[in-house]
């Protein structure tokens, strides 16, 4: 018994000793807790692929104190979800980015990474893994369907991923993503083709990359580039989707 009564304030010592620390100014300040607080809630979910030619290759990529890359998920060729972040922690995967206003979208997003080579199909077993993970997100934070995007979007300058072969029409029939499928509406005469790409949430400071993304994301094999009649038709219609 007494051996107990000892050892619980030293367990309470060492989980005291464990739990962060608050980030508190550089200069003397008096420290009144709140308990009128909440923790980051994202807003988006950025989708990738590793460019790895297996799953061990991406783990040691995303743990790599050197590397300094990260996401909060890796789906496995196998189905098998690995957790590599806290969900309220910012992960290290959007690098340079943007999507509508915002600039810093390592802070309002969960990345997942899927194995893949960038090259290769996905296999079933992998997307329905992803799929189960994507329903989870979405009910525990109501993130937008129009708010699960592709490294590509939010980078075009300088991101394919995840590729020409990732099978975005699969997962917009069950709300993570938005699609239209052809034939699409044919837009008035005066749609400013430009204007829905950045409604939609592209950068078009470099219009020509943001348009090749969102071919890559929509129209993975029209070779055309810039706002064509396909291209105008199909921004109208994802305009005027429900997000």
């Amino acid at each position: 018994m007494n051996a107990c009564r000892y050892a619980l304030p030293v367990l309470l010592t060492l989980l005291a000793a464990c739990a962060p620390v608050p980030q508190r100014a550089r200069i003397p300040t008096t420290w009144v807790p709140s308990p009128n607080f909440g923790e980051r809630k994202p807003n988006f979910v950025v989708l990738h692929h590793t460019s790895d030619d297996t799953v061990e290759q991406a783990l040691r990529t995303l743990t790599s104190r050197s590397l300094e890359v990260s996401a909060h998920y890796l789906v496995g060729r196998d189905g098998k979800i690995y957790q590599l972040v806290d969900e309220r922690a910012r992960a290290w995967h959007a690098g340079v980015s943007k999507w509508g206003p915002d600039t810093d979208v390592n802070s309002s997003s969960l990345g997942v990474e899927l194995d893949n080579n960038g090259r290769e199909p996905f296999p079933d077993v992998q997307i329905s893994a992803l799929l189960a993970l994507l329903a989870d997100i979405k009910e525990r934070y109501g993130i937008p369907s129009a708010n699960f995007v592709g490294h590509a979007d939010i980078a075009p300058r300088r991101k394919g991923d995840p590729g020409r072969n990732f099978p975005w029409k699969t997962l917009a029939d069950r709300g993570f993503g938005l699609w239209c499928d052809p034939p699409y509406p044919a837009p008035p005469d005066n749609f400013d083709a430009d204007a829905a790409l950045r409604a939609i949430g592209y950068d078009t400071s470099d219009v020509d990359a943001a348009y090749m993304a969102l071919k890559l994301h929509y129209l993975p094999d029209d070779p055309e580039r810039g706002p064509d009649p396909q291209t105008r038709a199909l921004l109208y219609c994802l305009v005027n989707a429900d997000r």
